[in-house]
């Protein structure tokens, strides 16, 4: 399918099913009483003569966490964040340059749960002027946008599996020439797929 803002705007109005890490996992046994970290991603759609695009980050293969991953930008709510949609807006300034005053809001996702503790809620928000790209060396290698139809095709989507800390874990991946979109940004993104295709 091919989205465009009304249609994501309308998919958005409708209840979501939070997603975790773990979906593909059910035999799982997660601790009663974890504790979860809150946590905002930013989507930010931006709009291109042939659709709609997703920015999307590799991140650092210098980084202790997720080395070279395919990421959207984020991170953990900070004591000075009024929500994780200020996290989320905050990080993306941080990492990819991107104005907090230069994104509509368009609405958030149910929350995804990480195998690393987090409850990370997908912000979708339109880039309403064009802007430099600056990423932040430190943590991104490069900035990159998907088409968001190839992204919100389910068929698109693969289920591959790994060996993780002694175990054979399934996830999602959503491959996109040379980029190789896994775990939770794929997770996230098919539950959104799911949503606009309800």
């Amino acid at each position: 399918m091919k989205p465009d803002l009304e249609t994501l705007r309308a998919a958005l109005g409708r209840p979501g099913r939070p997603s975790s890490d773990f979906d593909l996992n059910p035999e799982t046994v997660l601790p009663a009483g974890r504790k979860l970290r809150p946590a905002g991603v930013l989507a930010p759609i931006v709009a291109q003569d042939d659709g709609l695009h997703l920015l999307l980050t590799k991140r650092s293969s210098a980084l202790k966490h997720h080395p070279g991953q395919i990421a959207f930008p984020g991170g953990k709510q900070d004591e000075g964040d009024a929500d994780v949609t200020a996290a989320a807006l905050r990080e993306a300034h941080e990492e990819i340059g991107l104005p907090s005053g230069n994104v509509q809001v368009l609405g958030t996702l149910p929350a995804h749960e990480t195998v690393t503790g987090f409850i990370v809620t997908p912000v979708i928000g339109l880039v309403t002027d064009p802007f430099e790209i600056v990423p932040e060396r430190g943590e991104v290698e490069e900035v990159f946008s998907v088409p968001l139809t190839h992204v919100m095709t389910e068929a698109n989507y693969v289920i591959q599996s790994r060996r993780w800390r002694g175990q054979q874990r399934s996830y999602f991946a959503v491959p996109y020439g040379p980029y190789y979109i896994w775990g939770a940004t794929a997770r996230m993104l098919r539950a959104w797929t799911d949503q606009i295709s309800q």
